[in-house]
């Protein structure tokens, strides 16, 4: 009796091996940073469809979600990478940690979107969305306010600004070290740098997620923020006092979609993958709380009425984004804004504030002398660190791919980002002290 007991226990737990086997099988684990809205409507639909397989979504921001594919073996790696930075994917590939999956490409997408291929060209990842870069308002905040709604990049450098605008770190938001990005390559790394820098001067916050700066519009904690599309598009579409514009210097490109290398269930994530670039999957990015732009032509699909097409906003936009460029200096990018601007916001908003307190004052009444300590302020305070010359230096850049992991390699970065931080705070310290004499000068 005993032993048919025992018998029975052990085909019992074999056989609860056997499903949690299956389970396991069976379900998809999705590497992600979007928000809930977009992976809860894709996990049911696709579960819907294919009622034996499980998603899992495992959230966390671009820039973390590469590091922890990088560092976990094959065989405990996630299946699939779903994210909107192009250069991330790039940052994958370089380390062989993607596989090529083309059987879940449509056809029917076009191949470029403007002039920029829709999927990898090594075959690596696939365009799933696209996604531009630009800003969101509130409107009854700029209404209260008495602020115009800004268009452009170079808008929210001006006073009226100071202290009104929103924006994620790059070093947490991969679509905010897009936009970043985006910047830089259109107006150049040292007059782009200018421009950010002024920005951010007017900057109200930097914020850890980016999910954190239209939730800030929408519900009127910031007048301005700084985000990729469809999150001032489903603010808009979703009925919040909001409005988005895209800047001349913009750029269209692809949120892609990927097979990771050493997958535990790759001919499920093949099926997930697909589904997501089927017209199915293509019509649920219309849904009001995602609201992104589809891969597929819009003869497929059912679109909102005056909702942006991708390939005329494409054909506007003044960015021809290179995904190399910004592959090559990813790391450097986030570093140096972390310690320009996230950690040293105080110190920045400071020496801006008397900027523009100045340059009122010599405006009402002009001098010389001035006019010279003013230039020299603005020089300090919006002048990058690192130049053009070193994001063209591949022995710099290659010190920035290294594995903080090792000793030497996070002493020797360490000690580089602290003499920027030391160099940022006394560049702002005294750009806010000529600033105030400047100032002084036109009294």
């Amino acid at each position: 009796m005993q032993r048919t007991y025992f018998t029975r226990a052990l085909v019992a737990g074999l056989c609860g091996l056997g499903l949690a086997q299956a389970a396991g099988a069976g379900t998809v684990t999705v590497l992600t940073s979007f928000p809930k809205e977009l992976t809860t409507a894709y996990q049911k639909a696709f579960e819907a469809q294919n009622p034996g397989i499980k998603i899992e979504i495992l959230n966390k921001n671009t820039t973390a979600s590469v590091a922890y594919v990088r560092e976990l073996p094959e065989g405990q790696r996630p299946d699939v990478m779903w994210a909107s930075a192009p250069d991330a994917f790039e940052v994958l590939a370089r380390n062989k940690l993607l596989a090529p999956a083309p059987e879940t490409v449509n056809k029917s997408a076009p191949p470029k979107i403007g002039n920029y291929p829709l999927n990898d060209p090594q075959g690596l990842y696939y365009g799933q969305a696209l996604a531009g870069y630009g800003i969101m308002w509130n409107t009854r905040y700029l209404q209260a306010h008495k602020l115009p709604a800004p268009k452009e990049w170079s808008d929210l450098t001006r006073p009226e600004y100071f202290g009104h605008v929103a924006i994620s770190s790059p070093s947490r938001s991969g679509t905010t070290q897009l936009t970043v990005e985006t910047i830089l390559q259109g107006e150049g790394w040292d007059k782009g740098w200018s421009q950010l820098l002024a920005m951010m001067g007017n900057a109200a916050a930097v914020t850890d997620r980016s999910f954190a700066v239209p939730d800030g519009v929408n519900n009127g904690q910031y007048g301005i923020g700084i985000v990729i599309d469809f999150f001032g598009l489903a603010g808009k579409y979703s009925g919040f006092p909001v409005d988005f514009a895209y800047p001349r210097m913009t750029a269209v490109v692809p949120a892609n979609i990927a097979l990771i290398a050493g997958a535990k269930n790759a001919e499920e994530a093949r099926k997930f993958m697909a589904f997501t670039m089927s017209v199915p999957g293509q019509q649920l990015l219309f849904d009001p709380k995602i609201s992104r732009l589809p891969i597929l032509p819009y003869s497929m699909l059912k679109a909102p009425a005056g909702y942006p097409v991708p390939q005329e906003v494409a054909s506007r936009a003044k960015v021809q984004f290179d995904a190399n460029v910004g592959e090559a200096r990813y790391q450097v990018v986030i570093s140096l804004f972390d310690q320009m601007v996230t950690f040293r916001l105080k110190e920045l908003q400071a020496a801006t504030r008397a900027i523009h307190e100045a340059a009122k004052a010599l405006q009402a009444k002009p001098n010389a002398k001035g006019s010279e300590l003013l230039a020299q302020a603005r020089s300090l305070a919006y002048t990058p660190l690192v130049g053009e010359a070193n994001v063209k230096n591949e022995e710099f850049l290659e010190l920035f791919r290294k594995n903080r992991r090792d000793v030497a390699v996070s002493k020797q970065l360490t000690g580089l980002e602290q003499m920027w931080a030391d160099k940022a705070r006394a560049n702002y310290e005294r750009a806010q002290q000529l600033a105030g004499e400047a100032r002084s000068l036109a009294k």
